[in-house]
């Protein structure tokens, strides 16, 4: 995992210095096209070109494309980079974290089912032997607490509760970082529109006078982080709050089992 989170932050690194040049190169065409149609339209300024129309259709599917990494550009690079590889780095952790947590998830009632039979027809080890081929925390917590059956019901229960406090830390692991960077992309969106301020006000002070499109643009610049940094904060949150109630959930279903498997264990000795 630690490979596929390097992986990611060079891809984001690289795309963020590919959509730089693009802009430009892109602002650099958009003002040869536009002196071009300028030129033609007043050379002709009655004559419908089908070519036009087309070029314009395409021009107008390109808009937000283009018109974002304009945003992204007048932001500031510095910052609104910071903001992308909190983006970049949040996501890798929560897309690694549902894919976990999905891989986790286990079918309950069949595995309780599938121990009870194995239980019944082979003994401990047939039922160990279904846990350990079985996926998920509910199958090791199973496993643990088979294991340890010679030493008493008391012992089972000790190992589940305390083999199911370290499968709830793996299943939280990675939660705190996500919570970082979904605290730290807006952090980071008021620092570059506090020092876009900063900026305006000494553009101000060296005019010697307030122009409103001097003021305008500059705040209208400086903003630009700030709605950069709530976006990435909105959407890790979504992943977030996702892998929270997912959590809760094997939780909840772990805690479930346990009980189950140790009220099975019960009816077992009494029979044997």
């Amino acid at each position: 995992m630690r490979k596929l989170f390097a992986l990611i932050a060079v891809l984001g690194m690289l795309t963020i210095g590919a959509s730089s040049m693009l802009m430009a190169q892109e602002n650099e065409t958009t003002q040869t096209e536009t002196t071009e149609t300028t030129e033609t339209y007043q050379d002709d300024e009655e004559t419908t070109d089908p070519t036009v129309l087309e070029d314009e259709s395409q021009i107008e599917s390109t808009s937000f494309h283009a018109a974002l990494k304009q945003k992204f550009i007048e932001g500031g690079a510095v910052f609104m980079s910071f903001v992308i590889l909190a983006l970049i780095f949040g996501l890798a952790i929560a897309i690694e974290r549902v894919i976990y947590l999905n891989l986790a998830s286990t079918n309950t009632k069949k595995l309780i089912s599938s121990v009870e039979d194995a239980l019944e027809n082979g003994g401990v080890e047939a039922a160990k032997e279904v846990c350990r081929n079985t996926r998920g925390p509910i199958a090791s917590i199973f496993y643990q607490g088979l294991s340890r059956y010679d030493q008493g019901i008391d012992m089972v229960e000790k190992s589940v509760v305390s083999y199911g406090s370290v499968q709830m830390g793996l299943l939280e692991k990675g939660m705190s970082w996500i919570a970082l960077f979904i605290a730290l992309a807006p952090m980071l969106g008021f620092l570059g529109t506090v020092i876009g301020m900063i900026d305006a006000f000494d553009k101000i002070q060296a005019a010697g006078d307030i122009q409103p499109s001097l003021v305008a643009g500059g705040i209208k610049v400086a903003l630009i982080t700030t709605v950069g940094g709530l976006i990435v904060a909105m959407i890790l949150q979504v992943f977030y709050n996702y892998c929270i109630a997912k959590i809760e959930g094997i939780v909840n279903d772990m805690e479930d089992a346990s009980v189950t498997l140790l009220d099975i264990l019960v009816k077992y000795n009494q029979k044997h």
